[in-house]
């Protein structure tokens, strides 16, 4: 297993994101973040689980410029995370986090929740539970 991590810009993070067809959990992590690495499995499994509802995970690794790629790609190999991984190639976050969701300070893990069709929308600054994350996606998709 081993995939090729892009390096984006904000803006490019925000046209993924604005031109999202399907229901989209954008997860903002590092390499270095014990909650995020917690979490991430979670993640991988409701995405693996809910293919139907073409529900897509992007991964969006904060990490330090050194890390890019390389550590970043054999962290993710090492763990099998099967989902689209982006570098983001910001360095001012008083520039990039407003544009991803005015209220984020910057801490990690962060995720958006956003389904265009439904006009859903939810930002998560915080480690979210496997139990929580399930109630985020049924809300998304509008599951009862």
């Amino acid at each position: 297993f081993s995939q090729e991590i892009k390096s984006v810009k904000v803006t490019e993070l925000e046209k993924i994101i604005a031109e999202s067809k399907t229901p989209l959990i954008v997860n903002m992590w590092a390499t270095w973040c014990k909650p995020c690495i917690e979490e991430i499995p979670y993640f991988l499994e409701e995405i693996k689980d809910n293919r139907k509802d073409s529900l897509q995970l992007l991964l969006v690794s904060l990490d330090f410029k050194e890390a890019f790629p390389g550590k970043i790609q054999s962290f993710a190999a090492k763990r099998k995370f099967k989902a689209p991984i982006v570098w983001l190639y910001e360095t001012n976050a008083d520039y990039f986090c407003p544009k991803i969701d005015p209220k984020w300070s910057g801490a990690i893990p962060a995720t958006l929740f956003i389904n265009h069709k439904t006009g859903y929308r939810k930002f998560v600054e915080e480690q979210v539970s496997h139990e929580k994350l399930k109630k985020e996606i049924m809300a998304m998709l509008r599951i009862n």
